[in-house]
């Protein structure tokens, strides 16, 4: 299963596979009323004769075709040899379409390009020279190719109002899209800040239930992620809230309509963080690392960007657009005197994301 959120190039990646297997390839559309059709008849008389001298079969926006989990998993167990992508938008409604694959499936997540992925098409100098416009303008397919930053712009407006609320809209029950909307640019002012969910609710006029609702539905669509607090139990820890990030910070600064170059802006800390700890996740997520992510922060107020713990090993990660020393917070030092600190600044970054 392939998942990711519109436009970050799923269909790319899966022509050039398609490629590779030639004639052996079948190619169908989950939104395709004849595809649909071709399918219907869940029997495995059916399925070979449509699977004929094929050993792949790529199902587009698969979630789109009743009953899917159920059919594939009959394709798989009786027709071989084949392979089967099923790929679409909603992590919600694929993954509940492949319930009956359980056991069977691999799943494979698309993020917007990681730094990883455009170091292929650029020097060091120019990653350097590029780094603001990431921070602004993020990292779509698109946004990196176009040349103007005029178009850039105009692109993620389209991106969110057109594509992404698409996908969100598509659930059902969703009684006030724009609150929807509303309750992003909320997100979008307070990216990598704890949010209360009584609070988000209150000022949208939604109740705690909705809002933790729209929330789930947001990160299942790939605009959002969170992070929860880190503690071992010491008392002062902060466990309870989330920090909410944004999987790429062209789309949250076309939420709130600001694509101003940095030096005119208050937020650059804000989106050098959002930036960062996004690639990280594209990092230990295309290297297979089994990582639990989080934040720490203590009730006085002592706090760290990143937590990652992997095989029982802690590392801390405080992002700083800034290179100046910054001194490990002494309630985590004395709690995880073994865990290791960085700070992370546009000087170093690169060693941690692969770039």
């Amino acid at each position: 299963m392939l998942l990711g959120a519109r436009r970050v190039g799923k269909t790319a990646l899966l022509k050039v596979i398609a490629g590779n297997y030639g004639d052996e390839c079948l190619w169908l559309n989950g939104e395709d009323a004849d595809t649909v059709r071709v399918l219907e008849n869940r029997s495995v008389a059916n399925y070979k004769r449509v699977l004929e001298g094929y050993s792949l079969l790529i199902i587009d926006e698969a979630q789109q075709i009743p009953d899917i989990g159920r059919k594939a998993k009959l394709m798989i167990d009786e027709i071989k040899p084949l392979h089967i992508i099923l790929t679409g938008s909603s992590a919600f409604d694929l993954q509940q379409a492949g319930e009956p694959l359980v056991g069977r499936t691999l799943s494979h997540i698309m993020f917007p390009l990681s730094q990883q992925e455009i170091k292929s098409r650029e020097n060091l100098l120019q990653t350097r020279q590029n780094l603001e416009e990431r921070l602004i303008y993020g990292a779509y397919p698109e946004t990196v190719t176009l040349t103007t930053l005029a178009e850039k712009q105009q692109y993620l407006q389209e991106l969110v109002n057109t594509y992404l609320l698409k996908d969100i809209l598509a659930f059902e029950n969703i009684r006030n899209p724009q609150k929807l909307k509303d309750l992003l640019t909320l997100l979008a002012y307070q990216a990598g800040n704890e949010v209360s969910v009584d609070e988000l609710g209150r000022n949208l006029g939604l109740s705690k239930n909705t809002a933790d609702r729209y929330l789930d539905l947001l990160s299942k669509v790939f605009v959002i992620y969170p992070r929860n607090g880190f503690s071992r139990n010491l008392r002062k820890e902060v466990v309870k809230s989330h920090r909410w990030y944004f999987t790429d910070n062209g789309v949250r600064n076309a939420l709130i309509n600001q694509f101003q170059p940095l030096a005119m802006r208050q937020d650059t800390g804000l989106l050098w963080e959002n930036y960062w700890i996004g690639e990280r996740l594209k990092f230990n997520t295309y290297r297979k690392h089994t990582v639990n992510s989080y934040f720490w922060r203590t009730y006085d107020q002592q706090e760290i960007d990143l937590i990652e713990e992997k095989d029982g090993r802690i590392s801390a990660f405080e992002c700083k657009w800034k290179n100046k020393p910054v001194k490990i917070p002494p309630a985590f030092a004395g709690a995880y005197p073994e865990a290791d600190f960085r700070v992370v600044h546009p000087e170093n970054y690169l060693d941690l994301i692969g770039g």
